[in-house]
C-alpha cells in the first residue's frame, strides 16, 4: 500500500531533482529518501527515476505518475483545509513574486485590498522582471505575464484577455510624425525592454479584422531591464512603448498615455498565477486567486 509519506517523498524528489535536496527539504537522510523511492518502485513495479552519477530525472513512467500524485495531494490538502479552516478566519503567509510594473501598478493595490479584508494574512513580495526560480527560491506563487515555458509548472489564468499595445504620451504624439503604418515605427524612438541579455526589439502585431500578422524590428536610444522604467519613459515623452495593456490601463483612462495604431493589437499577454505543484494551491492561495480574478475583471 503506497502511503501518503511515500507520495510526498516522490513529489519532493521530482520537484528538486536530487535525493540530497529532497532529504534536506523533508528533514530526512538521503539514504531514507532513497529507500522510500525504491520501496515505491517495487510496489508499482516500474522505475520512477532515471539515475546517473550526476543527475536524477523522472522516467517516462514517473512522468505519467507525477500529475496523479499532485492531484491526490491537492485533494488531500483541500480536505484538510476544509476541516481546519471551516468557521475560521483566513490566515497564513504567502511569498509572492511578480513583475515590477504589473506588481506595483496593478497587483499591489489589489493585494492591499485583500489584506484589509483578511487581517491575519501576510505577504512577502518579490518584485522583479526576471523569472524567479520557484524550485530554488523561497517563493510560493509567481504572477507572470505569459504562460511559462516549463511544462512542469502549474499555470492558472488570472486575466486572459490581456495583450500588448503601442502607447505614447500626448506630448510625444504632438511633436512627432503620425503613425499611419506600422513600418513608421522604424522612424520613431521606440523604448525597448531587455531581459537576460536579450533585447525585445521585435514587436509582434495582428490586425483586428484581416488577422494579418506583422513583426516590426524597432530601434531607440533607451533600453532597460525594468518594465516600470519603460512605462516611465513613455509618460515622460521620450518615445513609444510596447506595453501590456493591463499595466498602462489607468494611464490611458487618465489621458497620460494614448494608444497608437489601434487597428493593430500586440501579442497576447495573459496574466497567470504560477506554482510548482498543486499541493501549493492551498485554501489561502485559492481565495487569493478568486479575489484577483474578480477584481482584475472589474478594473479592466
Amino acid at each position: 500500500m503506497k502511503s501518503l509519506h511515500d507520495i510526498k517523498v516522490f513529489l519532493e524528489t521530482a520537484k528538486l531533482g536530487s535525493l540530497s535536496a529532497a532529504a534536506r527539504s523533508l528533514d530526512q537522510t538521503p539514504a531514507a529518501i532513497s529507500r522510500t523511492i525504491q520501496r515505491l518502485e517495487r510496489e508499482l513495479e516500474v522505475p520512477l527515476f532515471i539515475r546517473s552519477t550526476r543527475k536524477l530525472r523522472l522516467s517516462p513512467q514517473g512522468e505519467l505518475f507525477l500529475p496523479r500524485c499532485q492531484q491526490a495531494i491537492l485533494i488531500f490538502e483541500q480536505g484538510i483545509d476544509e476541516l481546519t479552516e471551516k468557521d475560521q478566519e483566513l490566515a497564513g503567509n504567502i511569498n509572492l513574486s511578480m513583475p515590477s510594473d504589473t506588481g506595483r501598478g496593478v497587483v499591489m493595490p489589489l493585494i492591499d485590498e485583500f489584506l484589509s479584508l483578511h487581517p491575519k494574512v501576510s505577504v512577502h513580495v518579490h518584485l522583479s522582471d526576471s523569472y524567479a526560480d520557484l524550485y530554488e527560491q523561497n517563493v510560493d506563487v509567481a504572477l507572470r505575464i505569459g504562460k511559462p515555458e516549463d511544462s512542469n509548472m502549474i499555470a492558472i489564468p488570472l486575466y486572459k484577455e490581456n495583450y500588448r499595445i503601442l502607447c505614447a504620451s500626448p506630448e510625444y504624439i504632438k511633436s512627432h510624425p503620425k503613425i499611419t503604418d506600422l513600418e513608421d515605427l522604424k522612424q520613431h524612438n521606440c523604448l525597448c525592454f531587455a531581459l537576460n541579455q536579450k533585447l525585445h526589439n521585435r514587436w509582434h502585431f495582428i490586425h483586428h479584422h484581416s488577422k494579418q500578422q506583422l513583426v516590426i524590428k524597432v530601434n531607440g536610444n533607451r533600453r532597460t531591464s525594468d518594465g516600470q522604467m519603460v512605462r516611465q519613459w513613455a509618460l515622460n515623452g521620450h518615445g513609444i512603448a510596447y506595453k501590456s495593456r493591463l499595466d498602462v490601463l489607468e494611464d490611458i483612462k487618465e489621458g497620460r498615455l494614448m494608444t497608437l495604431a489601434q487597428e493593430w493589437r500586440g501579442e497576447h499577454a495573459p496574466l497567470y498565477m504560477i506554482f510548482t505543484d498543486r499541493s501549493q494551491f492551498s485554501g489561502l492561495v485559492k481565495t487569493l486567486k478568486e479575489f484577483l480574478q474578480t477584481r482584475l475583471l472589474a478594473v479592466s
